[in-house]
Parts: C-alpha cells; structure tokens; sequence
C-alpha cells in the first residue's frame, strides 16, 4: 500500500513541471511522501523514494519517447524500453539519497540533506543529467528567483527541508507549522529579488528565425530546400536587425562544403552578422558547431557543441551495444560527434560577448557558470523538434529561463520548431514564437544585470553545506548509543 502511494504521490509531483506547471501540486505531493517516509525503516524508505522517483520520472520525461519515433520501424522498438529505464535509473539517486537519509537520523533533515546531495550528484555524475531537479517546481512563481542566490541545489534542498518539516505538522504542532512560514518568507523574498521589468527602447536588436522543420523532415531531400529557403526569406525581411540567428544544425551542408549556402545567408542578411548552426568536419571528427557569420560574408567565429547527449550525440561503449546487435545504436555511434573544447565566448558586435550553447548544454548551470569571463548575453541553439510538440520544449525553455535567473543575463533561444525567445535577466520572456510556427520575430535585447552571488558561487556553498551537514549527521549517528 506504501508502495503505490509513493507511484501515484510521484505522478502528482511530476505535474509541478512544464506543461502542466502545477506547483501547489507537486509540494503537496512531496509533503505527502514525507509523511508516507514517517516511522519507516531505511530499507522501506529507500524503496518508496524508488517508487517516488521512478513515477515522477515517468510522467515528467514521457517526451523521451518522441526521438524513437523519428524512424520508428528502425528505433521504435527501443522507446517503452528508454522511457522505463530512465525513469527507474534516474529514480536510484533518489532512493540512495532517502535510504541513506533514513539511516542517518529518524526525522526529515537526514532525508532532506542526503536527498539534495543525490540531486546534486545526478547532476555532475555519469555526465549529469538536471533535468527537472526538484527545486524546479518554483519556476512558474516568484521563488524561482532564488535560483540568483542559492542557484538549483540550494533551492531543492530549502524545499526539501521545508516540505520535510511540514509533514511533521500534525505530530509536532507548531514547530513544524513553522515550514509553512518558510516557504512564505521564500515567496516573499523571491518577490523582492525580482528585478524591476525593463522596456528596452534602443536596445540591440536580434532576428529569432524558425523554420518549423519536423525531425521526420528535416533531412529528407525534398523537404531540405523549403526549409533553407523559408530561413532566407525570413532572413531577408525589412528592416534589419543588429543580428540574426538560425537554429541548430540549420544549414544542411558540412561547414566545408557550405560556401554555397553561406553566400546566399550573408547576401540576404544584407551585412548583418548571422549566428547558425551547422556540421563541421576535421581530419575525420564530427562536430555540432555554432558558426558566426560576418557582415562581410566570413566566418568570423566557430563553437564546437562539447557537452554531448549520450546515446543521441554519441555511444558510449559502443563496441558493447554491437556485440548485442542493437542496430539502431551502434549505428549511430559509427557516426557520433565528438566534443568540442569547452565553454568559450563569441563576439556578436553591438551585443557585446557571448556564451553559446547548443540545445543540451543549457540544462547544465554549471556550465553555464563555467565561461572563462561573464558574458553579456548567453545564446542558445536548439533543435527541439527531437522532443516533440508538448512537454519537452517546454520544459527546455523553463530552464533557459532559470539560467537567466542564476546568471543575471539576457538569453536569446533560438528553436527550430520553437519555443524561439528572448529572456530578460529576470527570467520573464520578452518576445517568443511558439511551437509549430514557421516565423521569424525582431525584439529588443534586454541589458544585463548586476552579476548574481550564484553567478559569482556556483554550486560550492551548496557543496560545502552539504558535505559538512552530512559529516555532521555522521558523527551524531555513531555518537549515539546502540
């Protein structure tokens, strides 16, 4: 009976993520499994955190499917596979975190600690995976501006803690009402930390172009040049921009075979810079690459996409899955990417310096926070149309709009079948084309903020916190008597 509460109590948490945006929700649900995690031992807990994860995951990630469904008579057969053994994988940090918190003290604030420590390990190990941390489900309310002081980890362990304490409400009386407190000082503070809005009047101004290219289309011969041509014209319209940009991989020739294609984009550009995204080749390796074009026609800049998607972008051990003929896999490792150098920055003229990211790479804050100098403006990428046309973009651009937050910087997305947007540095969306249009759109690009104490941080308060919290528990466990 535990068991099933914890599924459905997982299911109802998945509903405070993109598109539903439930949040009242999803903390109900967490304060619910806090109280089902009441007076278990570790081993019971770990199995309900399981369980927990394993139907959030389900629910919140079911967009996992859509890439399977591409060339569905060759991969499609591996989709209710992926979708189960992400979810049940991705659900292990959670029951690690909770069992070991069981173990380490009987109430919620072993549970909470160790369970943010495992979120926070899910998102560095195994090339991390941060997608839809728990703190995520402050996004659509004030608190999500919180992300600029304590970044994604030091929100979900402040929820964590709170919801905790909350499901000791009815055996504690006050003390634990006092949770309920918390969570209103973090939405009133969130409230003070939102910058005031700007209304950019002479601002640089940037072209979002979105060719509306479904995966299934995209690189059949017949559909490849309505595409290319849809982003010229676009590109071409009056008046023009201070910069326009294309999509991932929107040009459909290697870089060394696109002179072509190039001259076109820049004589219709007009002499503005184009950023675009294309395929690059060199002595043998395979690039998901960022390109700038110069007002003269040249390319100007180049960025090698270097947080790669395992599985999509590469294998790993590929030589492994050939051997258990799993065709669809190995073939693509034949011809994976390889990673780029790094977090680098790019000039983009009248928006000053840039930090590109190509589709995956905005989901890490830590690489987002990693450029070697503050930039003026992040840059995203992306070709969503992997994803599908519901939950997944939307949940990509939820957490563009949270690196905004944590850097205190402008982001301009760029989206081949949408969500195209640019974002103010307090996460509100200026100007968007939405999912499924073919379009284009000029908007004023927002001036940074102040930089943030997350930006200037990372992720170490949290880090520190954690481990000296978790050295603390240890030492009060083994003090106590057996």
């Amino acid at each position: 009976m535990r068991g099933a509460a914890a599924l459905a109590l997982g299911a109802v948490f998945a509903l405070g993520q993109p598109p539903f945006d439930l949040w009242w929700a999803a903390i109900l649900a967490l304060v619910a499994l806090f109280a089902v995690l009441r007076d278990t031992g570790a081993k019971a807990a770990g199995w309900s955190g399981w369980l927990f994860g394993t139907g959030y995951f389900a629910i919140s990630l079911h967009w996992i499917l859509q890439p399977f469904q591409v060339d569905a008579a060759a991969t499609g057969w591996m989709a209710p596979f992926a979708l189960v053994g992400l979810s049940a994988g991705l659900a292990l940090f959670w029951a690690a975190g909770i069992w070991a918190g069981r173990r380490l003290a009987p109430g919620p604030f072993g549970i909470g600690i160790c369970w943010a420590a495992a979120e926070l390990a899910r998102a560095y190990l195994f090339t991390g995976f941060p997608w839809g941390l728990v703190g995520y489900l402050w996004a659509p309310t004030p608190v999500a501006q919180w992300h600029a002081v304590t970044g994604p980890h030091g929100l979900s362990l402040a929820t964590l803690l709170l919801a905790g304490f909350a499901a000791m409400a009815a055996r504690f009386g006050w003390r634990a009402w006092a949770a309920f407190g918390g969570i209103a000082a973090m939405w009133l503070g969130g409230l003070w930390l939102t910058p005031a809005g700007q209304t950019p009047q002479d601002g640089p101004i940037v072209r979002l172009v979105q060719p509306n290219a479904p995966q299934h289309q995209k690189w059949d011969p017949d559909y490849i040049p309505l595409f290319f041509n849809r982003q010229i014209d676009f590109t071409a319209a009056m008046p023009r921009p201070d910069l326009i940009v294309w999509p991932e991989t929107s040009v459909p020739n290697l870089l060394k075979n696109a002179d072509y294609a190039l001259d076109i984009i820049s004589e219709m550009a007009g002499g503005v810079p184009v950023v675009l995204g294309i395929q690059r080749e060199n002595d043998g390796n395979y690039y998901n690459s960022l390109i700038v074009l110069n007002a003269a026609g040249e390319v100007g800049e180049t960025y090698d996409k270097h947080h790669l998607v395992p599985f999509g972008e590469y294998m790993p051990f590929p030589e492994l899955f050939a051997r258990f003929d799993i065709l669809g896999l190995a073939a693509r490792a034949a011809s994976g990417y390889s990673a780029g150098p790094g977090p680098d920055l790019i000039d983009l003229g009248p928006l000053g310096r840039a930090l590109p990211l190509i589709c995956y790479e905005a989901v890490f804050p830590q690489d987002v926070g990693a450029a070697p100098e503050r930039p003026d403006v992040l840059v995203q990428i992306t070709n969503d149309a992997w994803f599908g046309t519901y939950a997944g973009p939307q949940q990509h651009l939820a957490q563009a709009r949270l690196r905004a937050i944590e850097q205190g910087l402008p982001f301009i997305r760029v989206a081949n079948t949408g969500i195209s947007a640019v974002i103010d540095p307090a996460g509100r969306i200026v100007g968007s084309l939405g999912l499924g249009r073919a379009g284009y759109l000029d908007v004023t690009v927002p001036q940074p903020a102040a930089p943030t104490v997350y930006s200037r941080t990372g992720d170490w308060p949290v880090i520190i916190a954690l481990f000296g919290a978790l050295a603390a528990l240890i030492a009060v466990k083994r003090r106590a008597p057996h």
